[in-house]
């Protein structure tokens, strides 16, 4: 009776071990990047900065965060700390996700679908959708796609370096919250690509497209404006425009209506972009003199004797 109470301690105890450990495992979960092919390995994030060495084709390194859409910043098996180009033609991604419980790899994304392999504990896959708030489509390291459960029971995942295609309800609030938490932002004409101590209205909509959707928007309001007309999503109404569209601004002319009467808006140029947050009220940063990032009302002021068109860049 004592050894079998003894061994049943030592089962308890085991039994406690285990779930500290698993979700410290689970904290642990890096992005993994492959080498596809030779390529250097800097120490910062430009291509005029020195080349450390160069990474061998098939060389897997950890990646630390992705810096802006060209750049990694990694660490090699040595410890080593620099930057690698982002480009596909020489990185791919090997995994952002590690399996913690055995489950189940399906073709799509439903229990009652086919099942292309069972998912051994440890193994990495490359999640890149968040289908619904049940499943991921995701690739293992053989380039095979399929459909794995969403559970943090069966996925440690890190989606900080990669980031996550979103539905598109989840994708539009976290754009919009990347965009309010730089609220008081000053502005800046001209301000730096991918640096955030200041923005101009293009700049910070490419930002925060970046930060909250890894979606790369081109770095000017006029571009920017075509982007989405080339989508085929145009509104001429602001008022149709939906949560999260992007809004297009001629120049200003004047503080009334009638300054903006008889003009052929059809074929006037671009000059601000902001983001529409739904009930009439505008995300954007406009002058230095405004208090840059800022929310504003659009019925009733420049914004609406401005407003050109807007959409949706997806």
């Amino acid at each position: 009776m004592k050894k079998m109470w003894i061994a049943g301690l030592a089962m308890l105890m085991m039994c406690m071990l285990l779930v500290p450990m698993q979700a410290a495992k689970a904290a642990e979960t890096v992005t993994k990047l492959k080498a596809t092919k030779s390529v250097s390995f800097r120490d910062k994030p430009s291509t005029s900065s020195n080349v450390m060495r160069y990474l061998k084709a098939g060389e897997v390194v950890t990646a630390l965060q992705l810096v802006n859409p060209n750049w990694y910043q990694i660490q090699d098996a040595q410890g080593l700390t620099g930057y690698v180009s982002s480009s596909g033609t020489y990185i791919d991604v090997l995994s952002n996700a590690e399996v913690i419980a055995k489950v189940n790899f399906r073709t799509q994304p439903s229990t009652s679908s086919s099942i292309i392999r069972s998912l051994p504990v440890g193994e990495g896959l490359y999640v890149i959708e968040k289908v619904n708030a049940s499943w991921y489509r995701a690739e293992d390291a053989s380039g095979v796609s399929g459909y794995v459960s969403a559970g943090s029971q069966y996925l440690a995942t890190d989606f900080s370096v990669t980031g996550v295609i979103l539905p598109m309800a989840e994708r539009v609030e976290s754009i919009i919250n990347s965009g309010t938490a730089y609220l008081g932002t000053p502005y800046e004409f001209g301000s730096t690509r991918w640096e955030d101590s200041t923005f101009d209205c293009s700049d910070f909509m490419q930002t925060i497209f970046w930060l909250g959707a890894r979606t790369v928007l081109p770095s000017d309001s006029q571009a920017q404006a075509d982007f989405v007309r080339g989508k085929g999503n145009q509104v001429n109404d602001w008022s149709q425009l939906k949560r999260g569209d992007l809004m297009f601004f001629m120049s200003y002319k004047g503080s009334s209506a009638s300054d903006y009467q008889g003009i052929n808006k059809s074929t006037e140029p671009v000059t601000h972009v902001g983001i529409y947050l739904g009930d009439g009220q505008m995300l954007h940063t406009y002058s230095v003199a405004s208090g840059g990032v800022r929310i504003d009302s659009i019925s009733g002021t420049q914004w609406n004797n401005r407003f050109l068109y807007g959409g949706s860049a997806y």
